[in-house]
């Protein structure tokens, strides 16, 4: 069988890329190796790289109730060559000693605003490098590769650098009385982080109520999958990181202090431009009242794979 004649193959790329990581335009080469143990036929050996995107969930189930399922496709590109083929003349088939054999490829991903390579929970974007070896009558032999794609952020965007900031307040009532407001301001100094990256939230609390108050951050990753035409979505959120502050005891006024969130090392960038999978970062600031609703502050953030430095402050002279 060819299972068993097949053995040891491996794939080496060029490139000096950890992870195999690739991005639009970029040229794809190397070469793969693979030891049979026997003479054997082969008809041809070709390689396909192909970049997808796919969602699937289902609802429903149960005693009396029928499972309903959604998915979406989204195909970037298949690309597919030919390594090795039998003669075109003749019809017969190639054969191959046994021991090592080596074959050198190149192949170019195409240009185009093409998402990172994601999984999720109900769907994922992938680029995978499929080299396929076929023989008279016998199912091909599948080795799959999966490449890890990158799609640029322009970093240079002023929205990107610029600090972020929000506020919120309220007031708790008991029958006809109502207490003095709690209050928060809360400031971010950009927009755009890295993965690794410790996120600084400056923030000023007033509490101006007869109980105390917790401050609190999350950070969320939000998952969302939609069907071809976004007929139908599904959402999940991700809490990757959070953090607690100290107690603001009652009647305590003009409480500044800083809180950190890190964004964890194996945080997936965020993806905007696929029509079927949106992956996308909130930092939830929030102050946690005793018997009381929560007072939030949320601030959308992009996660991308070059460092932003935030917007300088324009120079006042004294």
């Amino acid at each position: 069988m060819l299972e068993s004649s097949i053995k040891n193959f491996n794939i080496n790329f060029n490139v000096a890329s950890e992870g195999a990581t690739f991005r639009s335009g970029q040229l794809v080469s190397g070469h793969f190796t693979f030891d049979l143990s026997k003479k054997t036929k082969i008809t041809d050996i070709s390689m396909r790289l192909k970049g997808q995107a796919h969602v699937h969930w289902s609802t429903g189930g149960g005693k009396n109730k029928r499972r309903r399922h959604f998915s979406g496709n989204v195909t970037y590109f298949d690309l597919k060559s030919v390594i090795l083929q039998e003669n075109s003349a003749t019809g017969e088939s190639v054969k191959l000693q046994p021991g090592r054999h080596m074959y050198p490829f190149t192949c170019q991903i195409p240009q185009g605003d093409f998402p990172t390579s994601f999984k999720g929970l109900h769907g994922k974007i992938e680029y995978m490098l499929t080299v396929s070896i076929n023989r008279p009558w016998h199912m091909s032999k599948d080795f799959v590769t999966e490449l890890n794609f990158l799609s640029s952020i322009n970093t240079d965007h002023p929205e990107l650098r610029a600090p972020l900031s929000g506020s919120n307040q309220m007031t708790l009532c008991c029958l006809w009385c109502a207490s003095p407001p709690i209050t928060m301001t809360v400031s971010v100094e950009k927009k755009a982080f890295t993965p690794g990256e410790t996120v600084k939230i400056i923030c000023d609390f007033s509490n101006g109520s007869s109980r105390t108050v917790t401050s609190k951050v999350r950070l969320l990753q939000k998952q969302t999958f939609h069907t071809n035409e976004r007929v139908h979505t599904r959402m999940y959120d991700k809490n990757l990181a959070s953090g607690i502050g100290q107690p603001i005891d009652a009647h305590t006024c003009n409480v500044h202090t800083e809180m950190m969130v890190l964004i964890p090392q194996s945080a997936s960038l965020s993806i905007s431009n696929c029509s079927i999978v949106v992956l996308s970062y909130i930092i939830e600031v929030s102050l946690t009242v005793c018997s009381g609703p929560d007072l939030t502050v949320l601030f959308p953030i992009i996660v991308c794979d070059t460092p932003v430095h935030p917007q300088a402050l324009p120079y006042v002279k004294r």
